[in-house]
């Protein structure tokens, strides 16, 4: 190279120069005498006047929303502005505090469940009725419209005024199922909740460590006093059934615990002995019937009681049948020697004062038999020896058929 032709070579622009020993040129990033466009700038959309008014509107609709539902469970939780209304509602054992809200909606007490039930979480309400922590008790309860959400739970609790009493009347001689059914057709318990209860439930009482073992639903039978009681609806079966043990116990006096264990008998063989005097006599005749049983235990007789027959079949017969005589039970006094398993029903004080007081007369005397005279009037008539009580029979037993067959039997 000339030395002009390096000084014009040093003259050039450096963009037409080699980029290196590859040859190859870099391109220019814009045209020559171009200009890089500069970025748009985005206009920010402005609200008009109905925009804003749009927004207020919708903002004060929301607000107006929500003040109109707050208003309204607020209504529902503090009792205002609702119409008068009484209603009965019943807790079951077990009811959930939604079960509850059901219950209450269903009765017109409160209107929103799904409040009540928020109510309740706040305000630690929770479990199952009947559980021992639980503050809604199971019952029937009268509740009205101006209770609000607080007065209604507290009035669904154990001493809670507004829990419903009912007076119940146990006659004298009724069976445990007689009893049970009676009470459930009252309102205070189910058949089943009392048979469950009187099975498996261990009351504490030692007169009743040597009835019939736990599992056995006629364990209780002749221990809940006839009286008359006011329970709960819907209360607690342990409760009920506690309530007429206790009773029995208040009726059993020192005097005649000391009786009975001088005999050497137990409170469950008098219960046992009264059942069947109250089922086979009027009052009347409760101790010289009693008299006859003590006699025919003191000799290893048959009791051959009828009414232990008809506790097993449920037929009240005046004339037993060949059948009947031979139904296989630890009750049927024809089969079984002594007393019969447990009490056919639930006695008077009479009754099981005759059990531990016999006629003394009629002890005296031996007195082994009697039989009715007139089943219309319980009249009985007693004999001393088998030969007097079949020349009774023969006299009143066309009575005993007459009878049966104007029952229908």
């Amino acid at each position: 190279m000339s030395q002009e032709e390096y000084r014009n070579e040093e003259r050039r622009p450096a963009q037409h120069r080699s980029a290196g020993h590859g040859g190859k040129r870099a391109a220019p990033s814009h045209p020559e005498g171009e200009r890089r466009p500069a970025p748009r700038r985005r206009r920010k959309k402005r609200l008009g006047a109905w925009g804003v008014l749009l927004y207020i509107i919708f903002v004060l609709g929301i607000s107006a929303i929500l003040a109109g539902v707050g208003w309204m469970w607020a209504n529902d939780v503090l009792a205002l502005n609702k119409a008068p209304l009484t209603a009965t509602v019943q807790v079951e054992e077990g009811d959930t505090v939604s079960d509850v809200a059901d219950k209450l909606k269903e009765a017109g007490l409160i209107e929103y469940k799904m409040v009540f039930k928020m109510f309740c979480a706040l305000t630690h309400v929770s479990g199952q009725a009947g559980e021992e922590d639980a503050k809604i008790t199971p019952g029937t309860y009268q509740l009205d419209t101006d209770m609000d959400y607080r007065a209604l739970v507290s009035s669904m609790g154990s001493s809670s005024a507004s829990r419903m009493v009912t007076t119940v009347t146990i006659p004298e001689g009724q069976t445990e199922a007689q009893i049970f059914q009676l009470l459930e057709e009252k309102g205070v318990s189910t058949v089943e909740q009392l048979e469950d209860t009187a099975a498996n439930y261990d009351f504490n009482f030692s007169f009743l460590k040597g009835v019939l073992p736990l599992g056995d639903a006629k364990r209780l039978e002749g221990y809940l006093f006839p009286d008359t009681y006011e329970f709960y609806m819907g209360e607690d079966p342990v409760s009920v059934l506690n309530k007429m043990i206790l009773r029995f116990d208040e009726i059993f006096t020192e005097q005649m615990r000391a009786d009975i264990q001088a005999s050497g008998h137990t409170i469950n063989d008098a219960v046992i002995i009264a059942s069947m005097i109250e089922k086979e006599a009027k009052k009347a005749d409760f101790a010289k019937v009693s008299a006859v049983f003590h006699n025919r235990l003191d000799q290893g007789m048959l009791l051959q009681s009828d009414p232990t027959v008809h506790y097993v079949t449920g037929e009240r017969r005046m004339a037993l049948r060949q059948s009947d005589l031979a139904v296989d039970s630890p009750y049927n006094t024809y089969k079984v020697s002594g007393l019969p398993v447990g009490p056919i029903c639930n006695p008077s004080p009479e009754a099981i004062n005759a059990a531990l007081y016999p006629d003394e007369s009629y002890v005296a005397e031996k007195y082994l038999y009697f039989c009715s005279k007139d089943p219309s009037t319980g009249e009985l008539h007693f004999s001393r020896t088998l030969e007097e009580h079949e020349r009774a029979v023969a006299i009143y037993a066309p009575l005993w058929k007459a009878y049966d067959e104007e029952r229908g039997m």
